[in-house]
């Protein structure tokens, strides 16, 4: 990482799906969170990436499990941003409705000899990433652990963070189907859409459609449907092996809306051991 450039440490989780160019443009530290195969423990983007992870996960038998980082990684962390000159830290993470990730951060805190903040995204995926860049940013802009936490707060308010998975199985398979596990059962056929709802942090289910291509075309549409376009927006497309559609969407955002800020990339394998390969999302936010 070579020396700490900033006074605060800006930490965060590997499910953030933070590009690793921004990664390191902000001096942001990644905590992996663990994908567990059979008796294989694999920090998530260290370990296994999503090339190698996506095409495991239709050959094995065994289906992979995820684990939350535990109390010493952040521990570990904090005290290598602090020997690097930090003299305090934000951490910002999943929501505690998908992960305990959140309690391993706080017993964290206690643990080491500078201030820690630690907030709770409500999000994941780039709904957790959008909201680090914004402390990011605030940090850059001089401000101080305050004002980089009223960033991410700020994003939070106008976020969307709407995907599509091919299959319910794997979300049904791990657990983490939250609202949505209402639709198993029924509709294992049918191409589901889901949201994440900023108010509880949940994951919630949305339309239901009978064809990929519906699916995807809604989640475009009810995406800008919740979006005020004529402001400023930061807007990421991800993907779990599925690059050509994702591809496409971007394509059509940028042609369609020129956000002032456009991603593209895959999802880290944590969340995709969750969606199964195929799932599409776009998430974003507006600035006000």
């Amino acid at each position: 990482m070579g020396e700490q450039k900033h006074r605060i440490a800006l930490l965060t989780d590997s499910t953030c799906d933070i590009p690793p160019d921004y990664v390191k443009q902000y001096d942001i530290f990644v905590v992996s969170q663990y994908v567990i195969w059979g008796t294989e423990e694999l920090r998530d983007m260290i370990d296994i990436d999503p090339r190698s992870f996506y095409e495991r996960l239709v050959k094995e038998p065994v289906s992979p499990k995820t684990s939350q980082p535990v109390v010493s990684d952040f521990v570990r962390t904090l005290e290598r941003a602090r020997d690097e000159g930090a003299e305090e830290a934000v951490i910002i993470v999943i929501s505690n409705q998908l992960s305990g990730t959140i309690l391993s951060a706080r017993q964290a805190k206690e643990m080491v000899d500078i201030p820690v903040h630690v907030v709770d995204s409500l999000s994941t995926s780039m709904g957790l990433g959008w909201q680090v860049l914004a402390a990011a940013r605030a940090r850059e802009a001089g401000g101080d652990a305050q004002a980089m936490i009223a960033a991410a707060d700020k994003t939070r308010q106008t976020m969307q963070v709407i995907f599509s998975v091919d299959t319910l199985e794997y979300l049904h398979r791990g657990g983490r189907i939250g609202g949505a596990a209402k639709l198993v059962g029924t509709a294992l056929q049918l191409k589901p859409q889901l949201y994440v709802d900023h108010a509880t942090g949940r994951v919630e289910p949305g339309e239901r459609t009978r064809t990929r291509k519906k699916a995807l075309k809604r989640v475009y549409e009810v995406f800008f449907e919740n979006m005020d376009t004529s402001k400023p927006m930061h807007i990421a497309v991800l993907h779990s092996a599925a690059e050509e559609e994702a591809t496409g969407i971007y394509e059509r955002i940028r042609e369609e809306y020129e956000p002032v800020e456009l991603l593209m990339g895959n999802v880290t394998p944590v969340i995709g051991t969750h969606t199964g390969p195929g799932a599409i999302g776009i998430v974003g936010y507006y600035e006000t």
